[in-house]
């Protein structure tokens, strides 16, 4: 019990956060994806919003704010998915050989994390799309290091844009 006290006194304690606590081996960039279309389409859906006329009543006032509240709280949350799910594909997926091979991967994740803290920050639609197309590029480098052929086909979602997956 002393060696114990003694080591952990030098080395103090971390929390660490992982994917899961069993090397499990199941890793998608989906949900990073699904989480970049949901930051575009909050970020199109407040720029959206409008009042009906310039000096609206109080009653339309009170919907346009929580239309404004709830938009954003869907927004940041998805924006922390993003970056959450990024971090779990750079940290416990992706390895030195993979980031040898694809040497722009790095700065693709961390570009990636970079455009979600902004599109958090602001109603930026370009910053939003730019964040799609970083989650994008990521999925297909994820496929092709597992020697899938990736490809972009049509989201189907309100921001009409394209996901990726593989054949």
């Amino acid at each position: 019990m002393k060696i114990f006290s003694l080591i952990s006194k030098f080395l103090p304690e971390q929390t660490a956060f992982t994917h899961c606590d069993i090397p499990c081996g199941i890793y998608d960039p989906h949900n990073a994806q699904m989480a970049a279309h949901t930051v575009l389409r909050m970020t199109n859906m407040l720029d959206e919003l409008k009042p009906s006329r310039q000096e609206p009543d109080f009653e339309e006032r009170k919907r346009i704010i929580s239309q404004i509240a709830r938009l954003t709280r869907v927004k940041e949350e998805h924006g922390e998915l993003v970056e959450e799910e990024l971090g779990t594909l750079e940290n416990d997926y992706f390895k030195d050989e993979h980031f040898k091979k694809f040497p722009n991967l790095k700065s693709l994740i961390e570009e990636g994390v970079m455009l979600s803290i902004k599109t958090r920050q602001n109603i930026d639609i370009d910053a939003a799309k730019k964040l799609l197309d970083a989650t994008m590029q990521i999925a297909e480098i994820f496929y092709k290091t597992k020697n899938l052929e990736p490809v972009r086909v049509s989201s189907g979602y309100p921001t009409e844009g394209e996901i990726v997956s593989h054949k």
